[in-house]
């Protein structure tokens, strides 16, 4: 009965361990993760740039999983018809499936680029796991590019309220999932 007439404070606090946000700040640029198909990354991104932390965001964009167009180019144009300007994005093509082949192929491409410090910028539901995965990426590259992780919020998850909706359980469900099995190589 007690987890019954508790489960607000433990389902929110399972949501919120979801989710690390450190906020932005000053940096070279900013990263947006591949993965977010509703624009809230992507206009996180813009709003960066806007509020002057990044002079560019750069999009991920993995091939095919589209129609065969990529996300990035898809994530773009969208912030374009939100009346952002194009000249504030760059696409960058990957080949990765997964936030871990991702984090290698971004921080290569950084590293190539010369930029010292980035926000990476993903759904909120994903930033404490893509965080984790960008660190121990960092760890493995010598002169990887510091960074900071802010969240962008999702249409769906809410910490505190991610079970009020079938798709929220949906990511909350599938994002712990990753969490667990990710460390065990499955």
């Amino acid at each position: 009965m007690v987890l019954f007439f508790s489960r607000g404070l433990w389902l929110a606090g399972l949501g919120a361990a979801l989710v690390y946000d450190q906020g932005p700040a000053q940096a070279d640029i900013a990263v947006v993760l591949a993965g977010d198909f509703s624009g809230y990354r992507i206009l996180k991104g813009a709003e960066l740039v806007r509020e002057g932390y990044v002079p560019l965001v750069l999009v991920s964009g993995p091939a095919g999983l589209l129609y065969g167009v990529r996300e990035s180019d898809l994530a773009i144009q969208f912030a374009e018809r939100k009346g952002f300007p194009a000249g504030w994005f760059a696409a960058l093509p990957v080949d990765a499936l997964s936030t871990k082949e991702e984090a290698v192929e971004v921080l290569a491409e950084l590293r190539r680029r010369g930029v010292h410090s980035f926000l990476l910028v993903t759904s909120n539901y994903h930033s404490a796991r893509a965080t984790r995965i960008y660190r121990a990426a960092e760890k493995r590259m010598e002169g990887a590019p510091a960074f900071r992780t802010v969240a962008a919020p999702d249409q769906y998850f809410s910490p505190d309220s991610w079970w009020h909706n079938r798709e929220g359980r949906k990511i909350f469900f599938n994002e712990w999932v990753k969490t667990v099995t990710g460390p065990l190589g499955i």
